[in-house]
Parts: C-alpha cells; structure tokens; sequence
C-alpha cells in the first residue's frame, strides 16, 4: 500500500489538529472522505478541509472500499460503537481518546480487534511524541519509582458541550483524566484505585472534576485530579518522585509545547520538544502500521486497562460508570 486513505467520522473540532494539520507532514497518508450525519454538513466540511469526497452517513463512509482506515473523533459513547463498526467493515481504525465508554464495551472493541487482522489504535497521541520517551528513560535511571501527581484541567465555558453530557460519554475523568491514567500507567503499571472524589454537574452524574488515589505493583503511590473549569487555564503537569531524583513535566499531554525539568532545578531543561506535534508523531506510527506492520503504541488491550482504572474511580467517587 503506497498512501493510506483515511475517511473521517463526523465534523470534530479536533479533526484540525489530530489529523488534517498532520497528515500535511506525513505523505504516507491522504484525507480522502468525510462522513456527517446529513449531505449538507458533510459537503460544507468537505469544502472547509479540502477533502474530495463527503458522506451524508456513517455507514456510506465504512462501505467505500477506496478508504482504508477511519479516524473515529465521534462524542465518547461514540468512539466504541463505531469502532466496533468499522472494523468489522474491514476499515483500519485510529479512534480518539478515551476508546469507549467503559471497560466492558472496550473489551469487546479488543477482541473484535483481535480476531481482525486490522490496526487499531487508540489516540493517545502524546505517548507518541519524543519527549515522552525521554521522560521514560529520565524516570528509569532515577531507580525505583515512589510517587507520582498528575493534575489536568480544561477550560470547557459552554455548559452544553458534549463533555458535560452524561449520555454522551462526558465527565472530566473521561476527557482530561484519562490522559492522566494512562500516562501513570505507563511509568508505574497496572494500579489499584484506593479512593475517589468528585464534584459534580447539577445532575449528579457528570464530573466537574474528580481526584483519586492509585496503588501500584512495588508499594509506589499516585494522585491525580481532573476538572473542567468555565475559563481559565490549560494544565497538563506530571510530577515523579523517583529514589534518586524528581522529575516535572509540564505539559505531557502536549509534549511539542511541554518542558521536561528535575525537580531541583527547574532552569535546567533535559528534553527538547521536537518540531513535529505528537499528533504528527502518532499519525505516522499508525501509518507506519498499516504500510509494513509491527506493534503499535496504544493498543486496545492497552485502552481496556485504562479504563477498567476509570471505572473503579468512577464507583469510588460514588458515581456511575459512563
């Protein structure tokens, strides 16, 4: 396969970044179609992105054998069902973070995925990027991992956004705090949730912001808390307490804008961004896959994990799973 064909669901704000402003630097792969739920939006996008062809449905877009892969930017209870959906129509799949709504339904993507012979990626686009293999290696030689804090916020203003949708998939948990999960994981591996707590929407159901406790394999500990906030500013900020040292990531979920620094001297900068976003990085990773093959970073089994932890800090903070 010389370029991968790309077909996009929906008309998702962070289609921009993720993969229109991506795909310019990766020539493996073109924007070939978009689909929306009616003609006229999907022509307008189309129009909008220069992208050829436009779909007045889902279900149009999975049944073009011209396209080989889907980036799937749908609402969160979303991202499963269509997955699932496009798999089974034989369509490679990069899907936005978080993977599914839950655990359970995560499972069934993975398995399905399994069985397919197909790459599907979750987009955890900042595992990805440069920096964060640096922030591995920084971690590894510090010795033994001790703790770890991880703080997200995002500036949602309008309070009917999807993310404030509990029908939806929405929660702060879900959107930021999955980031957070993932990331912990990937430094410490498979936690256990020890507590939770959250501040909720009006209806009880969807979290403003919510803050948990983690134990990992080893005796190291974590926290982290997730929010949305009606303004202020964007955080992403990772602090690891290692035997030997402390490391501090500014950032890490936008690593190209992010700065790695020891704690002792945050002066001294130990990792440089590179010019390429991660969402540049990723977009070659799950290109690279389709074209020759291998082990991709974000695996379903990988997005399961990540949730199942979601899940349990869901029912810690008493409130249900999405």
């Amino acid at each position: 396969m010389d370029v991968v064909r790309i077909g996009t669901l929906g008309s998702a704000r962070i289609a921009s970044r993720a993969l229109f402003e991506a795909a310019r630097h990766v020539p493996e792969v073109t924007v070939a179609a978009v689909a929306a739920r009616d003609q006229q939006r999907a022509q307008a996008y189309a129009l909008e992105h220069g992208i050829a062809v436009a779909y007045g449905s889902y279900d149009e877009l999975l049944a073009d054998p011209s396209i080989d892969a889907i980036y799937n930017p749908l609402p969160n209870s979303l991202h499963g069902p269509w997955t699932l959906q496009a798999i089974t129509a034989g369509k490679h799949v990069l899907c936005e973070k978080p993977f599914a709504s839950n655990a359970a339904e995560a499972k069934l993507v993975a398995d399905a995925a399994a069985t397919s012979g197909l790459v599907v990626m979750e987009a955890m686009h900042y595992r990805y990027h440069p920096l964060i293999a640096r922030l591995r290696e920084v971690v590894a030689s510090l010795g033994p991992l001790r703790a770890m804090q991880c703080w997200t916020s995002f500036a949602i203003a309008d309070p009917g956004n999807v993310r404030y949708d509990y029908a939806l998939g929405g929660g702060a948990l879900m959107d930021g705090g999955c980031y957070a999960v993932d990331c912990m994981r990937m430094l410490a591996g498979e936690p256990e949730v020890a507590g939770a707590l959250a501040d909720t929407e009006p209806d009880g159901l969807v979290d403003r912001a919510l803050a948990a406790r983690l134990r990992f394999p080893g005796g190291a500990t974590g926290w982290f808390e997730s929010a949305f906030t009606r303004d202020g500013d964007f955080r992403a900020d990772l602090h690891v307490i290692c035997d030997e040292g402390t490391v501090y990531l500014d950032n890490f979920i936008l690593p190209h804008n992010g700065h790695l620094h020891p704690a002792e001297d945050d002066d001294t900068e130990v990792g440089e961004t590179a010019a390429w976003t991660s969402y540049v990085w990723q977009l070659r990773a799950f290109a690279h896959a389709i074209r020759a093959g291998g082990p991709v970073e974000t695996t379903p089994e990988n997005a399961v994990a990540t949730m199942r932890v979601i899940d349990d800090a869901y029912r810690a903070a008493g409130l249900p799973a999405r």
